[in-house]
């Protein structure tokens, strides 16, 4: 079975709390688009088999992918192996949700290949086991994301608009990024309530004016560039421009796609994994090809 594995981007990214464990509390507005992975995933006699592309990408149990499997075979009780392949398309610890979106992509199809021995709901929960963005992945869409990443709820379709990623040659840690955040530092949290209310009405230039991340700040102290190319990409016109997750990608909203293309062309000179991309709803994003 192939399956394609589409990226993300946060809209916005707040923490409002920690738990007792040390989880974070988010507060986050996802939003699915069109960047994506190719996962073939086939059953095999015995073991977990997994290639990627990327010679640098680990195919063993670090790999979120095979934790997936690891995990969905234990939950099952399933006698039989299997093989993936990973195709790599998104850009590798970029704040896109690239290795989540690559494990939930791998829960579904096993799930289906194996007769959908576990409910959606199961599926969901599994993911979750594996990674805070996991559950989102396989939902997909607009969503506001709540709890560490559990609480799922459905917004307006926010498809169609065109953004421009720009990721530099260098990944981030999501823990150690985590790790520096202190909540009483933040001074600003993200409108996210202003946010939502601009993709309810279609206003983009409402969505773009309350983009927020309380972890740009953490980042851009590590990686000052980062600022910069936020700056670069609202002087090449975007309406806004935000980093995604614990970064290191940055993106801009465009009004249109001659803007966007325009701009895309003059950070492709600088920036190998530049893309140029649109914003998708959930329909249809889980078909096999």
């Amino acid at each position: 079975m192939n399956i394609k594995a589409y990226a993300k981007i946060n809209l916005s990214l707040d923490v409002t709390g920690k738990r007792e464990d040390g989880y974070h509390l988010l507060k986050m507005v996802m939003q699915s688009i069109d960047l994506y992975d190719e996962i073939k995933v086939e059953l095999i006699p015995k073991g977990i088999d997994l290639s990627c592309n990327l010679p640098f990408v680990p195919v063993n149990g670090k790999n979120i992918a095979h934790k997936a499997a690891s995990a969905f075979m234990k939950r099952i009780g399933m006698s039989h192996g299997v093989r993936i392949h990973i195709e790599k398309r998104i850009p590798v610890a970029g704040g896109l949700a690239g290795g989540s979106s690559n494990a939930g992509a791998v829960l579904r199809a096993l799930n289906e290949l194996t007769g959908q021995p576990l409910t959606f709901q199961e599926l969901l929960d599994l993911g979750l086991s594996l990674g805070a963005d996991v559950p989102f992945t396989m939902t997909g869409g607009t969503a506001l994301c709540e709890g560490i990443g559990e609480i799922i709820t459905p917004l307006t379709d926010f498809s169609g608009h065109w953004l421009v990623l720009v990721k530099p040659p260098f990944g981030v840690s999501t823990r150690q990024i985590f790790s520096a955040f202190k909540i009483n530092r933040v001074h600003r949290h993200p409108r996210t309530g202003r946010l939502i209310q601009g993709i309810d009405s279609g206003d983009l230039k409402m969505v773009a004016q309350n983009l927020g991340n309380v972890l740009e700040n953490v980042t851009f102290q590590r990686r000052p560039v980062l600022r910069k190319i936020k700056q670069d990409l609202l002087l090449e016109g975007a309406l806004g421009s935000l980093m995604s997750g614990s970064g290191p990608t940055v993106f801009g909203v465009f009004e249109s796609e001659a803007t966007a293309r325009s701009a895309y062309a003059a950070f492709k000179k600088k920036y190998a994994e530049t893309f140029l991309v649109q914003t998708i709803s959930k329909d249809g994003l889980f078909s096999s090809f």
